[in-house]
């Protein structure tokens, strides 16, 4: 049977918390609020439903949003200063924004609308990744028509999209580098880049960047190393320092953590050593499916298809350690 159960913990212990969805198929993805306090779910069942949350607990039944037609693979928050905002993915080649314009916990759930309806893509939209909210309201969606699309919404109430063509065979994964990017010279001012990372089908990862002088996103960056589909990338939140951390998993379970030492630099890359597989310590049991940094961004967390969540930890001799092994 399918599980249509969220558990924000790995472990079956007394700080397991489990939230009960009522989806009527598999549950592809799960995502907190900013606070913490609301919790999306999407599910091959097409749905996505939405939950108070307190303590680690769901208060509240649920509110499930309907329109897809056919399952729906993620969701994501926007930033709280742009209001509740929810954003949907499905493999009907549909991105759904999602606004609830009730206030307080009683009208919380009551009046969800759909706000944008993004239906430039052909094929199914495999991920979606909100901006810095720097940079505005802006949504990149990747697609497996090859294309990854940015929306965005203007100070006049339009939406305006620019579209890449990423990855020809596929995109599977994007992600947004922190806005602020911090400058080896301290007196040195950097304005606010816009530029996110792409995975695809052709086993690359392509790093985007927005030109003032070409008004679009051009490629600024090819990071070879996996040797098949890659499934996630994640940047790491901004630490405050002048180096750059992207994580990236593949379909050759492998994770590799690429670092960029100031704007322009070339991509060192780190392979993790899981040591799982006697004859290639750098090969996960299984299929790498996500990649996650901690708010902090000094852990990363790496979800196989064996069903386990490790955590890794980069030592003081730049080496990355597995910290935690957790059963799914």
């Amino acid at each position: 049977m399918a599980s249509n159960t969220f558990s924000s913990a790995p472990n079956a212990s007394a700080d397991t918390k489990t939230v009960e969805t009522y989806h009527e198929d598999v549950v592809h993805d799960a995502q907190l609020d900013f606070y913490g306090s609301k919790l999306a779910t999407c599910s091959s069942d097409r749905t996505i439903k939405v939950f108070d949350v307190q303590n680690g607990t769901a208060v509240s039944a649920g509110e499930t949003l309907v329109g897809h037609e056919g399952p729906v693979w993620q969701v994501a928050w926007a930033h709280p200063s742009f209001g509740t905002i929810l954003a949907s993915a499905s493999y009907d080649g549909k991105v759904f924004i999602w606004k609830n314009e009730g206030a307080g916990a009683q009208a919380y759930g009551s009046s969800w609308t759909r706000i944008k309806d993004h239906a430039l893509h052909t094929a199914s939209v495999n991920s979606i990744a909100w901006s810095p909210h720097e940079l505005g309201a802006t949504l990149a969606c990747a697609s497996s028509d090859g294309k990854v699309s940015v929306l965005t919404f203007n100070s006049d109430g339009s939406w305006s999209v620019d579209i890449v063509t990423a990855h020809p065979t596929g995109s599977n994964a994007v992600s947004w580098a922190p806005a602020v990017v911090v400058s080896a010279d301290a007196n040195e001012a950097v304005p606010l880049v816009r530029r996110f990372a792409t995975g695809g089908c052709d086993a690359v990862v392509k790093i985007w960047e927005f030109s003032d002088e070409h008004n679009r996103y051009v490629e600024v960056d090819q990071l070879a190393g996996h040797s098949d589909w890659v499934r996630d990338v994640a940047f790491a939140p901004n630490l405050g320092l002048a180096r750059t951390y992207l994580a990236t998993a593949s379909q050759d379970r492998t994770v590799i953590v690429w670092t960029q030492n100031g704007a322009g630099a070339p991509w060192a890359k780190n392979v993790l050593q899981p040591k799982t597989d006697k004859d290639d310590p750098a090969k996960f049991p299984d299929t790498v499916w996500r990649v996650s940094w901690s708010i902090s961004g000094n852990v990363l967390a790496v979800s196989c298809g064996d069903g386990k969540v490790s955590l890794w930890k980069e030592n003081l001799k730049g080496a990355w350690e597995c910290i935690s092994d957790l059963d799914a």
